[in-house]
């Protein structure tokens, strides 16, 4: 017969007897852990064989099949449990015990035999020795399998996962169910899904991947060929990131819709266009903002230009569903002097920056064969906007760094601003009409000599309009920065003062390029 006394298990390791410090310990810890472990003692006879476990110590936070905690310490595991006796979890704990290597069984069935309790449950189940006998870790999983099977059922609701690292995907029992197809096939690949949307509804999914693309989650309506039938799935998805901001996984939640589609009113159905629409809309303002980064990427830090330094700023609106014309250009010229520039085209979306593209390439065009008169520069993007039918305005300068001479024009733009020893105020406007409301109208140039440290300001009316409101004087408290920031000039002078102006438009794209004069 067993004992309670120290024995050696088989890898000469002794067991510690229930009275020892260590026992005591081990138990205060254990009882503490919120999840299923049980610390096993082995028992053994007189030919030194393992008969039996004593469970030395136990979680109390997550209980056995019988609703036992703490009360178990003390007891044998073959009272306790008598079918488990010789069974394939004592096998293992044998093994474990015998070999020092841990063991797992995943899907390990514990068969009650008690009235009042599950006749059969489903565990997962990890063995590692410890301290002369097992530590046991244990997770039920028939519980929380048929709470997800039936609210999956319930709902007509699956879940899906896509790692795109690895290309796999898992699929939950619902999502055979909703697609009609056997668990053994695994889950569909991208093409297999791709190729079971029906004709009309293939751009939803690529809206749907533009705008988890973008950051935001997606959820659209699709229609499917599943089986014979076509069924209407609603897919509500969002992605995980990793640290640097890439994207790693994809999860989405499906609901079979095809019942309640079927049933739609008049009303609904024009509710599920419109969200088509601005699902459709968000991939436009995807595509524009792509393509206005590749014509004028943003740098992030200042960069220096002849006898200058310079920063530039773009911030999208905060409510506009589409991407802005707004546009600069700030660049060294072959002789010398420096071109700077900011313009908005009329509109938002594709045909905005459609626009500010041709502005912009024609503009460095123009200087690229010599031409330095501002005014002359605004004459010819009047002429080709008059062309392309868009509207705009824009401000052109050219710097000269030898004599610090500033030569610059306006096309319906807001003049740049000058800020010197902690003193800032708007240039002089001279006149000079919207682009592409007049072929024939003349663009004055103006004059004015910088000094070392001075700051211009060359911006976007998102800056200081608000279409919305009271429409305060939001030129003053710009003016009041640009004064603050000047009084103490130096190299953070244009990273300072694009904290400050670091402000989004409810409406409006805002572009700056802030300009500091070299001593």
């Amino acid at each position: 017969m067993a004992d309670d006394g120290p024995r050696v298990g088989h890898a000469g390791v002794a067991s510690p007897s229930l009275d020892e410090p260590i026992v005591a310990a081990v138990r205060q810890v254990l009882a503490a852990i919120p999840t299923g472990c049980t610390w096993l003692l082995p028992l053994t006879g007189s030919d030194g064989q393992v008969v039996d476990f004593r469970i030395a110590a136990t979680s109390d936070k997550v209980r056995d099949v019988y609703g036992r905690g703490t009360g178990r310490v003390g007891s044998l595991l073959s009272e306790l449990y008598p079918t488990m006796v010789g069974g394939p979890l004592w096998k293992a704990y044998l093994q474990v015990l015998a070999t020092g290597a841990p063991d797992r069984l995943p899907g390990f069935q514990y068969e009650g035999r008690q009235a009042g309790v599950v006749a059969d449950s489903v565990f997962d189940v990890s063995v590692h020795r410890v301290l002369g006998g097992l530590l046991v870790w244990w997770q039920r999983l028939d519980e929380s399998q048929r709470r997800l099977e039936r609210t999956e059922l319930l709902g007509s609701l699956g879940w899906a996962e896509y790692d795109l690292v690895t290309g796999l995907s898992e699929w939950s029992p619902g999502m055979y169910r909703i697609f009609d197809r056997d668990p053994a096939l695994g889950p569909m690949s991208r093409a297999e899904q791709s190729a079971a949307v029906v004709v009309e509804d293939v751009g939803l999914p690529e809206a749907a991947w533009q705008t988890l693309d973008s950051g935001a989650a997606s959820d659209v309506t699709v229609r499917f060929h599943a089986g014979s039938t076509v069924k209407h799935l609603r897919i509500l998805a969002d992605v995980a990131r990793d640290a640097d901001g890439a994207p790693v996984k994809i999860y989405a939640v499906v609901q079979d819709v095809t019942a309640r589609v079927d049933s739609q009113t008049a009303i609904e159905r024009l509710s599920d266009q419109l969200r088509s629409r601005e699902m459709t809309a968000l991939a436009e303002h995807r595509l524009a903002g792509q393509l206005q980064n590749l014509i004028q990427p943003v740098p992030r830090e200042p960069f220096p230009l002849a006898g200058l330094e310079v920063l530039v700023g773009y911030l999208p609106a905060e409510s506009a569903v589409r991407v802005g014309g707004d546009w600069y250009h700030a660049q060294t010229l072959p002789d010398g002097l420096v071109a700077l520039a900011v313009g908005d085209v009329a509109g938002h979306g594709l045909e905005a920056a459609s626009g500010m593209a041709h502005l912009r390439y024609a503009l460095v065009a123009w200087l690229s064969i010599g031409i330095r008169d501002p005014g002359v520069l605004l004459g010819h993007m009047n002429r080709l906007c008059g062309q392309l039918a868009v509207t705009g305005t824009a401000v052109v300068a050219l710097y000269a760094p030898a004599s610090r001479t500033l030569s610059w024009a306006r096309a319906g733009h807001m003049a740049p601003l000058l800020s010197r020893a902690g003193a800032a105020s708007e240039l002089d406007r001279p006149a000079g009409l919207l682009l592409g409301a007049d072929a024939d109208a003349a663009y004055p140039a103006a004059t004015v000599r910088l000094r070392g440290d001075d700051l211009l300001l060359f911006y976007t009316d998102g800056l200081v309009e608000r279409r919305v409101g009271d429409n305060p004087d939001l030129l003053a408290p710009v003016l009041r920065e640009l004064s603050a920031v000047s009084r103490e000039p130096g190299p953070q002078t244009l990273p300072r003062l694009r904290e400050v102006l670091h402000r989004p438009s409810p409406d409006d794209d805002t572009c700056t390029l802030a300009v500091r004069v070299l001593s």
